[in-house]
């Protein structure tokens, strides 16, 4: 007799990788998981190792111009920057960097990695002196944000705010002396493709 292999929903993968890329062990994950779906810490390495947050983050797609912003948030007692990008059309993130600081230099770095993934559009920015520069570095067509792009970039932002509010108060940065931002970043990569799946769904429907 042949017994079919239940899948574990996606959505409880997502919440497995949530809590592993905000610190627990393996097995504290595996603990968590069992009120909603028994899975042992094996399976939970195997997922990680399947949904990379490299792997999760990039999605091929049609785009048509970068719209680039940052903003602080708080990570344990330090306040770090994070850039994001946003499509027009769709409104999908592309793609965010966590830096301590903010220059010219961590500004070409983030566009540089968007152009890596994406090629070479247009960029719209705030008033910020870092982008200008940046563009040029990257003949990249640079201007500054138009109202509507200037709203729908905010909404995000505010949007990213609201989650990493709740982030940190729950799952505050543990380490001792300045963070390396590591868990940082996956924890958006996981959150940033949930909310481009979540904006694909609802197009489709």
């Amino acid at each position: 007799m042949l017994f079919k292999r239940n899948r574990t929903p996606k959505k409880h993968i997502y919440y497995a990788l949530h809590l592993y890329f905000s610190g627990l062990s393996l097995r504290k994950v595996s603990q968590h998981l069992s009120p909603f779906i028994r899975r042992n810490h094996v399976s939970i390495w195997n997922w990680i190792q399947h949904y990379k947050p490299e792997k999760l983050f990039h999605r091929k797609r049609k785009i048509y111009e970068f719209i680039v912003d940052e903003t602080l948030i708080k990570v344990g007692n330090e306040l770090v920057w994070v850039w994001i990008a946003i499509e027009l059309k769709d409104k999908t993130i592309l793609g965010i960097r966590i830096s301590y600081e903010r220059s010219m230099l961590i500004a070409e770095q983030f566009m540089r990695s968007l152009v890596r993934k994406y090629g070479k559009h247009p960029a719209s920015t705030d008033g910020g002196t870092w982008y200008p520069q940046a563009c040029k570095f990257l003949k990249l067509k640079h201007h500054i944000h138009l109202p509507y792009e200037k709203s729908i970039v905010e909404r995000t932002i505010q949007y990213v705010k609201d989650r990493t509010e709740s982030f940190d108060d729950y799952f505050p940065c543990k380490c001792e002396g300045r963070c390396k931002l590591e868990h940082i970043s996956n924890w958006f990569a996981m959150f940033i493709d949930m909310h481009n799946q979540s904006i694909t769904y609802s197009a489709v429907k």
